[in-house]
């Protein structure tokens, strides 16, 4: 733990959108971390000595047997505390409120809050006209607030929406502030850490400074390989722990022939000449390639260039020498969808890894210092570590590479297509001064041959799909409206220059991020 800045702390009860109040905070240059509630108790609260506390949402009924609860010393440390949904509802049970199954009080989703005759600093900037939209998501609701507290605000289904004793710095909401959906959430936060007295020191720089302190605390004189993808997260992890521990750290790029135009020159000579980061190249297209012929089931593409993969790298880790950990640019997205965060009691919604099976597979332990991050942080940190602005805000590319934008069976020649074809959309995106509004966009070839007419002459070529996604955390997505003219002038640009297609059609189906690659 790190005491050189005031601290909040974060108590975990579960929701899913818990990393989302971190996000807000840090935001306001606040450090926060998160906790499960089951590993909160009184020692640990004085040895973390908070300057304030939140409680996060979570699933649970505060009257159920066994039901998740905070310490009861967290309430006289003297510091402001705020609990939002479950985390309301815990405070009034603890406090002496009473908290009831909903029946016909339920709300899920988009409601509104009305203002009591009383004012509370903590809604500064909230209501300058009669009501705010809010985003609420409770079947049980508080029937009865705890002694000292007072009601500020009222929803058609929560009587007790906004709640305060503010004698003693305690505020409780039924509805979370920190999604987007509750628009004015963000100044709330603002108005909580400044009631609370914090200085806003916690930036990137301190970000930094903190991680490089933790990888040198963790890795010791060891070393470290890391497995470079040439997308954002590995590159920025990779430069973050070469700044902390230099030549121990080797990294391995493996070149997996599914890689977009002109990326693997891209990437070493950033690594080698740029950055002078010790680098193994592996071309192994021929082994990928070779082994994904004749193969069309998606599921069956993953698990082939996964295993590979790992052989891959394992044979090229092992001209390392000696090496005892593995480092990964896994992010806080990756994370939620296939563990619970800090072993706490989030619900597992997905199974999923970043290079499943190595670190067990060569007994190295891992190195994940961007684990507690989202994108657009990892972005920042890469700014603050020098990186160029055209690789920071390169979209995510996914480590199967172009094997999932190829539906069907993949060939040299339709990965060569499929290459064109994606370097033509994105220069075009980026002649629109549209890439950086664009979380992800790239070309899928589809597994079809059109007839069309070019010129004077009959073609039988590939259709091919654009596709283009928004997103602000990577955590929902939606498509994104190009023009008809931008899509016009693509598709004319493309099927001029690239040969081999001759349809090409755009994807607006919405999605999320799990499912946002095509197969």
């Amino acid at each position: 733990m790190t005491h050189a800045h005031d601290r909040l702390l974060i108590i975990d009860f579960g929701s899913q959108v818990t990393q989302l109040i971190a996000r807000r905070l840090r935001e306001l240059n606040v450090y926060c971390e998160i906790h499960p509630y089951n590993r909160v108790d009184d020692a640990f609260l004085k040895d973390f000595a908070p300057k304030a506390v939140i409680f996060s949402g979570g699933p649970a009924s505060v009257f159920a047997e066994g039901a998740p609860m905070p310490p009861a010393g967290v309430f006289d440390l003297g510091v402001p505390i705020l609990g939002i949904c479950y985390g309301q509802q815990v405070m009034m049970h603890c406090l002496g409120g009473r908290v009831e199954r909903g029946h016909k009080t339920a709300e899920f989703g988009r409601a509104y809050v009305t203002p009591t005759e009383d004012r509370l600093p903590l809604l500064d900037g909230w209501f300058a006209e009669d009501r705010e939209q809010v985003w609420m998501s409770h079947g049980d609701h508080v029937s009865a607030i705890a002694p000292g507290f007072q009601v500020y605000g009222t929803s058609p289904n929560a009587p007790f929406a906004i709640t305060a004793d503010p004698e003693r710095r305690f505020f409780a909401v039924q509805f979370h502030p920190e999604v987007h959906h509750t628009p004015k959430g963000a100044k709330l936060y603002e108005n909580f850490v400044r009631l609370a007295g914090f200085s806003g020191d916690w930036t990137m720089r301190a970000y930094r400074e903190d991680a490089i302190e933790k990888i040198r605390a963790q890795v010791g004189d060891q070393k470290v390989i890391c497995g470079l993808s040439g997308g954002v997260d590995s590159s920025v992890a990779a430069i973050l722990i070469h700044e902390a521990i230099g030549d121990q750290l080797t990294c391995v790029f493996v070149d997996h022939g599914l890689l977009r135009l002109n990326e693997a020159e891209e990437v070493v000579s950033m690594f080698r000449d740029t950055y002078n980061i010790p680098l193994i190249h592996a071309d192994e297209s021929d082994l990928f390639l070779g082994a994904l012929e004749g193969v069309s089931d998606p599921e069956v593409k993953r698990k082939t260039i996964g295993k590979l993969f790992i052989d891959v790298f394992q044979k090229h880790a092992n001209e390392v020498g000696g090496a005892t950990f593995l480092a990964q640019g896994t992010l806080y997205p990756d994370v939620i969808e296939s563990v619970s965060f800090s072993g706490g009691p989030s619900v597992t919604i997905k199974s999923h890894h970043n290079v499943g099976g190595l670190p067990e597979k060569m007994g190295l332990k891992l190195v994940e210092p961007l684990r507690e991050l989202f994108k657009d942080e990892v972005r920042a940190l890469g700014r603050e570590l020098g990186l160029p602005d055209r690789f920071i805000g390169r979209h995510p590319f996914p480590g199967p590479g172009l094997a999932i934008r190829c539906p069907g069976e993949i060939t040299r020649e339709k990965l060569e297509i499929l290459r064109q074809a994606d370097a033509v959309y994105i220069d075009q995106i980026r002649k629109h001064g549209l890439y950086d509004e664009i979380w992800q966009a790239f070309v899928a070839i589809l597994p079809v041959k059109t007839v069309g007419v070019m010129g004077d002459g009959r073609t039988y070529d590939y259709a091919c799909s654009l596709r283009a996604v928004t997103s602000v955390d990577g955590m929902t997505a939606d498509y994104y409206p190009f023009t008809h003219d931008f899509l016009g002038e693509t598709a004319t640009r493309i099927i001029n220059e690239v040969q081999g297609i001759n349809r090409v059609m755009y994807d607006i189906t919405s999605k999320p991020p799990g499912t946002i690659e095509m197969e």
